[in-house]
């Protein structure tokens, strides 16, 4: 099978999930997934669609969900985004070909360096990331456009909701930590927030703090 082959056909089923977003195909097309990916899991199939390993027990984010993750944002290629718990990279790396500029935070400082050298190796300049938890989001860069939390929390917490821009829009897991949450979509729209469902998911809980280890 050349190397081709499985983008083709991901980029297929994103078309038949009714995802034609010519900039995302886009961007999930000119990120190489492979090298987000750890060991064994460069092997198998790319772009599966169940979390694959990374590094300190962490999970990489099925690339189907992160693709309805980015129809939900609706960039429009001017966005400061935020993107809270940066895991292997993949998804600022697809942000930072979508957006003016993506700034990430990881509470593990494994992952954190390890992304850092993977996006030196994809060359961008749009991708600053610092070893942190995120739970506070990152006021000293705020407001941000857009902001995406890949953990969950029962609400969402207000230090993100205060740093999101007027008109901007945040996609995070709602729900409890053991147990089905929903990804929903917040926007901001004058002194409110609409609120909408995307899909079921299962994520880790927010931690506060950076890890001890790792």
């Amino acid at each position: 099978m050349t190397p081709f082959v499985p983008i083709a056909e991901f980029l297929l089923t994103l078309r038949q999930m009714g995802i034609m977003d010519r900039q995302i195909l886009a961007a999930m097309e000119s990120v190489p997934r492979a090298l987000f990916l750890d060991g064994e899991g460069r092997h198998g199939p790319l772009f599966a669609e169940r979390p694959q390993p990374i590094a300190c027990g962490q999970t990489n984010t099925p690339p189907i969900l992160i693709a309805l993750m980015l129809q939900a944002l609706a960039l429009t290629g001017r966005e400061r985004i935020l993107d809270v718990g940066t895991g292997s990279g993949y998804l600022a790396a697809v942000l930072s070909m979508m957006g003016r500029h993506v700034y990430t935070m990881e509470r593990f400082r494994t992952l954190s360096e390890a992304a850092r050298a993977r996006f030196a190796a994809i060359r961008s300049d749009s991708i600053t990331a610092v070893h942190g938890h995120g739970m506070h989001g990152w006021a000293e860069r705020a407001p941000f456009d857009r902001i995406v939390t890949m953990a969950s929390a029962p609400e969402p917490p207000r230090y993100l909701i205060d740093q999101l821009s007027p008109n901007g829009v945040m996609i995070m897991p709602i729900g409890p930590a053991d147990g089905v949450q929903t990804l929903t979509r917040f926007q901001r729209v004058e002194r409110s927030f609409q609120r909408s469902a995307i899909c079921d998911v299962r994520f880790v809980p927010l931690i506060q703090g950076k890890a001890i280890r790792l």
